[in-house]
Parts: structure tokens; C-alpha cells; sequence
């Protein structure tokens, strides 16, 4: 029999005080909560050794998931990151000061910049990463292939369509 966790004394409880109420949606989501808490803290520190915050690293890893030549206008940096634009202003400025990226003149826009990462900021994003890899591997350390491939498989079917309908591009 498996142990009781944190989330099932919360639904014991809410069960008893307020049976008239199915908390079943709280099996789900509260560990999907507290599963949140435990990633953030192992990104926060993978990324710290590095003299990154999460944010940062978000921007750093879109510009080298484009490919070469790892560059990215800062409406598509908005959009695969999901902050608004003041925010990129801000994370972008942040980088360039460290010299993890820098701005160029887009050559399809007269007017328009690219963000570009640099060498140091390549280098930079590849390590942090690699130091996330382990650390969310520990975190899923108990989970088999066959339910890694289940639980992928449903939090998808879950996190699609709320993708879809969040963040429209024309919001910025």
C-alpha cells in the first residue's frame, strides 16, 4: 500500500469537514503544487550556481533552442517565455549587462533589434542546464519509465488547451 502523503491528510480532512463537496480535483492538483515548489527551488539553485534567476535562464535557453545564429526579436522572446514585454525589457537589459547576450540591428527590420547570445551566454545556459537535468532527474527519481511516459502523456492532454488560450501574441 502506498504512503500517505501531506495531500491525502488534506483531503481526509476536507472530506470530513465538508462532505458535500467533491475535493477529488485536489488529489491532482495539490501535488502538481507542491511538485511546483520542489522545481522551483532545484532551479533556483542549479541556475544560482551559475549567477542566473530563472527568468534569466528562460531567455537564455529560447535564444539557443532558435539554432544558429541563436537569435531571437524580443516579441518572440515574449512569447516563448510568457512575460510581458516590460518584463523582457528588464531580463534583456539584466543579460546584456552580464554580457550573456547583446542587441543587434534586425536585418529584416530597419527599425526592429534582435537579441543575440553570445558566446559567455551560450556557455552559460549549457551548464546551467546541465545542473537542471540532474537536479529534475532526482525529482522523478521514483517514477518508472513506463509512468514517466503515462504522466507526460497526461499532463499534456491537461496543459495543451490551457496553452492555447493564454498569452495571445497581440496582448503585448
Amino acid at each position: 500500500m502506498t504512503p500517505a502523503d501531506e495531500v491525502d491528510q488534506l483531503i481526509a480532512a476536507w472530506n470530513r469537514e465538508r462532505p458535500d463537496l467533491d475535493v477529488q480535483p485536489l488529489q491532482v492538483l495539490s501535488r502538481v503544487t507542491r511538485l511546483a515548489r520542489h522545481l522551483d527551488i532545484a532551479r533556483r539553485e542549479a541556475f544560482a550556481l551559475h549567477d542566473l534567476e530563472p527568468g534569466e535562464f528562460d531567455v537564455l535557453a529560447a535564444l539557443r533552442r532558435a539554432g544558429v545564429p541563436y537569435a531571437l526579436t524580443p516579441s518572440q522572446l515574449v512569447h516563448a517565455t510568457l512575460v510581458t514585454s516590460g518584463t523582457m525589457t528588464n531580463r534583456i537589459d539584466r543579460l546584456t549587462v552580464k554580457n550573456f547576450v547583446k542587441r543587434t540591428p534586425d536585418p529584416s527590420d530597419g527599425r526592429g533589434v534582435l537579441v543575440e547570445l553570445t558566446a559567455t551566454g551560450s556557455a552559460k545556459v549549457d551548464l546551467a542546464l546541465k545542473d537542471l537535468l540532474v537536479r529534475e532527474r532526482e525529482l522523478l527519481k521514483n517514477v518508472s519509465p513506463s509512468q514517466y511516459e503515462l504522466l507526460a502523456s497526461t499532463l499534456r492532454e491537461i496543459v495543451l488547451p490551457l496553452d492555447q488560450h493564454i498569452w495571445a501574441p497581440d496582448e503585448f
